[in-house]
């Protein structure tokens, strides 16, 4: 199994469950409902189920390996969105976890969204 796939499929699966407090951190929602509520965080473990899915054959799909690198830049321009729209000092004093998770995510979903990119090239 390839260990990028690997990473990022629990990152998505185990992440959540942390950062969601179990899908029980109600300001996570509150904060971007539409993205964040239970069922879009639901959405991102399967995500993290289709990643793992691959990991022995993502040669085999280099379309859906590119998917999931436009997945990615989705969530990143989700999050530069949100960030230019609320204040991350306030989310911290509330909730230091989802504090965490708000300045992290899309980080960490362009990293995974630079190694999808490249893993879907030929020229691997």
């Amino acid at each position: 199994m390839h260990p990028g796939f690997m990473a990022a499929g629990l990152t998505n699966i185990l992440g959540i469950l942390l950062f969601s407090r179990g899908l029980n951190n109600p300001l996570l929602g509150e904060l971007f409902p539409g993205l964040f509520g239970n069922w879009g965080l639901m959405c991102i473990m399967l995500w993290g189920l289709a990643y793992l899915s691959v990991a022995n054959n993502y040669r085999q799909v280099p379309g859906l390996v590119a998917v999931f690198a436009l997945e990615k830049a989705v969530y990143v321009a989700s999050w530069v969105w949100w960030l230019s729209h609320h204040d991350l000092a306030v989310v911290w004093t509330q909730d230091p976890l989802t504090g965490a998770f708000y300045a992290l995510y899309g980080l960490i979903d362009l990293a995974f969204g630079i190694f999808f990119w490249r893993m879907s090239r030929p020229e691997r």
